[in-house]
């Protein structure tokens, strides 16, 4: 058992290692930091597909939003990483008439591609209510 163990938190030490956003967490990276605190890093994007890209992470590894779940601490680790990102957009762009919310509304699904929005995550991890 105590094997088994071992190799499971080896294995995901591995992967945090390979694992190029846990790297730019860490600050392992060359990568310049808009916003870093215990949770969260925000970067701009290295292949922007806007002027203002930016990409919030969290710092503990998370593979993918399939591994978010209905608790109080995943819903509180996204909607701090959405009011992050607009703080920056908002900080980067003061005369802007509006924000392309659209830049900071999707999160990744893994290494398999597709997308999904920022408001129906926030719906499927959202606590449930105490009975």
């Amino acid at each position: 058992m105590i094997d088994a163990v071992f190799k499971s938190v080896a294995m995901e030490a591995a992967l945090q290692s390979s694992c190029i956003f846990c790297q730019i967490a860490r600050s392992s990276t060359s990568t310049t930091l808009l916003h870093k605190d215990d949770k969260i890093v925000a970067f701009q994007d290295i292949n922007p597909s806007a002027f203002r890209h930016y990409l919030v992470i969290p710092i503990e590894h998370i593979p993918t939003v399939n591994d978010l779940q209905r608790r109080s601490q995943d819903f509180s680790l996204v909607s701090h990483m959405l009011n992050v990102g607009q703080s920056l957009l908002q900080r980067d762009a003061p005369h802007a008439k509006h924000y392309r919310w659209k830049a900071i509304k999707y999160m990744s699904l893994g290494p398999f591609g597709g997308f999904i929005g920022a408001e129906k995550l926030m719906q499927r991890i959202i606590p449930s209510s105490p009975l």
